[in-house]
Parts: C-alpha cells; structure tokens; sequence
C-alpha cells in the first residue's frame, strides 16, 4: 500500500530562556539542532543542561529546528513523569557538540539489541548539483542490516544501525521499500513514495522494532540547497541572493510486514510544564 507524507507543525526556537545561552553569541554561526523521538511506545521529556525543553515528547515526533551557538549540551531523556534531568533517565546524559554554522539532527532510538541510545548526525547542507537533489537515509531501528530498494532494484545494500548513506539523485518521486539485507521479500517497511526534490535534502529514517513490528519511518527535509547562479541579477547584494536552507518535517509510519499505514503523523511539543519542575 502506498502511503502518503503529511507535513507537520514545526517550533523552530522553543524554550531558548530555558538553555541559557549566552546573550553575546552570534546568531550568524548559530548551529540548527531538530530532535527525533524514534524510540517506540515511551513518551519521554527531554532536558538540556539540566533545563526541560521538550514536555511529554511522543514517539515519532520530530522538533524543531533549534538555533543554538556552538558550544557543547548536555542533554538527558527521561521518562515523562521524571522530575528532574537526573530522575527516571531513559537515555544519557550525553554531549552534543555543535560547531558554528553546523545542522544536526540528534536521534533517540534503539540500538540493533533494542536497547535505548542517541545518535547525533551531521545534516549535509552543502549546495545541489543542478538538476539534483539529495536523499540520505539513516538506519536507527532494532533490526538486522537492510537494504533500501527503488522500485524493486537496490539503491542502498547492507545499511547497518547507526549509519546513514547519501545519494545524489535526478529529482523523481521513488517507490521506496525497506528489507532485509540481500532478501527482496517481504518488505519490512514500505513501499512509500519518496520525493526526490531539486536542491534539497530529503533524510528518511527507519526506526523502531522489528521483533515489535513497531518499524516506521520518520522525513525530515533541509530546502534552500540549490546552488547559485554564476552571476547575481542586477538590483541585488550578495545578502540578497544567498538563500538560506530552511527545514520542515513529517513522518510517515508502516507496520512491519503488515504493509500497511501504521501513523503518519507530526506535531512538535514545545510548551513549558505549569509550574517549574523540581
């Protein structure tokens, strides 16, 4: 069965008070910072250096993105009842290390033996060839290596959990499925219509269980990549006409070997607590 992606709400700088960021950074160099909560049936806060920043974050979502300077964050995910960073911790704390000007995307997930982890991942923002677009693909389930298929031909062979593999593609919509690495049947996720857009980034993560049958897929997409033209039209500064990369998010989900729409749904939780959290 085919499925469809719906874009989501997005909060793109949620609770910065609550990080203390230094009032003297740049925000030129600031670094972008989206969340993925791909950790299945656990709703789940998230703290950042001691403070809450995402309340009652539920599997599947995606947040952000977040402009933050460059430094390194020490982020905890606990249990959505936890009172505290260091009360019910789920996964971490871990350090994130952002560097001026970088895009990240840092994922909570399963690791192969379907133990809770985080990764964080570098988001290509480099400019498009003409005429391309860009699509990665990110393996964060609890399951065996996978390869990923167009139709029923193999783009992406034996992508193990935590890698990522980055094409270059003609832009196309493509018939996307998930198995089982060297085995073209049965799909453990898909198929599902893909975009493959002129300069952008479309990240496609599969997350989630196997031996639950909890597989789904998470979309991010990075826009703005495409690469300039030689000569700037007259009438604009070179501020004018340098495009900035600007992310939306969405999620589309499958059951495992069930092919069929399991959740396809985002939504960006990014309120405060009533009341300050012990």
């Amino acid at each position: 069965m085919k499925t469809r992606i719906m874009a989501g709400s997005v909060a793109g700088a949620f609770l910065l008070a609550a990080l203390a960021i230094p009032v003297s950074a740049s925000a030129a160099t600031n670094a972008q910072l989206s969340v993925l909560h791909g950790v299945p049936g656990v709703t789940v806060d998230v703290w950042v250096n001691g403070a809450l920043t995402l309340n009652d974050f539920k599997p599947g979502t995606l947040a952000g993105p977040l402009s933050l300077p460059p430094a390194t964050y020490s982020v905890a995910i606990t249990a959505s009842d936890a009172t505290s960073a260091t009360d019910k911790v789920v996964i971490g704390p871990v350090d994130l290390s952002l560097a001026d000007g970088g895009n990240y995307t840092a994922v909570a997930h399963l690791d192969p033996a379907g133990k809770p982890t985080a990764t964080l991942f570098t988001n290509d923002i480099s400019k498009t060839t003409p005429g391309q677009g860009r699509l990665t693909v990110r393996h964060v389930a609890a399951a065996p290596p996978v390869d990923v298929l167009a139709g029923t031909s193999p783009v992406i062979k034996g992508l193990t959990n935590p890698k990522e593999q980055i094409l270059n593609l003609a832009p196309a919509t493509i018939s996307a499925s998930v198995v089982a690495a060297g085995t073209p049947t049965p799909a453990l996720i898909g198929p599902a219509d893909v975009p493959v857009v002129e300069g952008q980034n479309t990240i496609v993560y599969a997350y989630g269980s196997l031996a639950d049958k909890s597989l789904a897929v998470a979309v991010q997409t990075i826009t703005g990549l495409h690469t300039p033209p030689a000569g700037v039209p007259g009438g604009q500064t070179g501020a004018a006409a340098r495009a900035e990369s600007a992310q939306t998010l969405s999620t589309i989900g499958f059951g495992a070997f069930g092919l069929l729409l399991a959740a396809a749904a985002v939504l960006v939780v990014a309120r405060r607590k009533a009341g300050s959290r012990a």
